[in-house]
């Protein structure tokens, strides 16, 4: 914890309103607010935002659609998603300034985070850039270890279909299970990306 009065201006982007379609640059807007650097309460945390990662999950979340895993976003709210993030203030016991976490943040250069439970702290590591934590080391990554060994669990020499092979995590699953010895057959939905995840997953077939 600490005291401080700073303040600083803070750049947000604003979720302007539930959208149809491909999401354009007009649907959000970029507005700039201030924010002191002062104790955040109710053990939360005041963050300096590093990386931010843009997951298609979010296009769901521009819809006005509550039967999902997660809300929609909030029109004339800051956007949310994955993110890196340091620690500069905190009121929670667990989490010191200086601290590197991941986990949900704004998509804005100071948050304050109060849902502390959902965060990953960082091990700072030289050979280990920060962003592999929003990649590899994070939703991507977890999500293809997780549906390749715990789910699928398939044996070397076998037979693995990834759709939608281009993907964050389809990349990952392609070349997991190259790494297991297993043949792999990945699906894309243009030429593009059937060239990009040949190039980067280096799966044995692409349709």
């Amino acid at each position: 914890m600490m005291a401080n009065s700073e303040e600083v201006g803070n750049k947000q982007v604003i979720f302007k309103g539930y959208i149809d379609g491909v999401p354009k640059i007009s649907d959000m807007e970029l507005k700039l607010s201030n924010i002191k650097l002062n104790n955040p309460s109710q053990q939360a945390l005041l963050v300096k935002n590093i990386y931010l990662s843009c997951d298609p999950y979010m296009r769901g979340r521009m819809r006005d659609f509550h039967g999902s895993y997660i809300p929609p976003f909030v029109p004339s709210k800051v956007l949310e998603g994955f993110g890196v993030s340091k620690v500069i203030v905190s009121d929670n016991p667990n989490f010191k300034a200086g601290d590197l976490i991941s986990g949900f943040t704004g998509w804005e250069e100071y948050s304050i985070i109060t849902k502390t439970d959902q965060l990953r702290k960082i091990e700072p590591d030289d050979h280990i850039p920060l962003s592999f934590h929003l990649g590899l080391l994070g939703m991507p990554g977890f999500t293809a270890y997780a549906g390749f060994y715990e789910v699928c669990s398939p044996s070397s020499g076998e037979y693995v279909f990834v759709s939608a092979a281009s993907g964050a995590v389809g990349q990952l699953v392609g070349q997991l299970a190259k790494l297991h010895g297993c043949y792999v057959v990945g699906s894309a939905g243009s030429k593009e990306k059937i060239a990009r995840a040949s190039e980067s997953s280096k799966t044995s077939q692409l349709s």
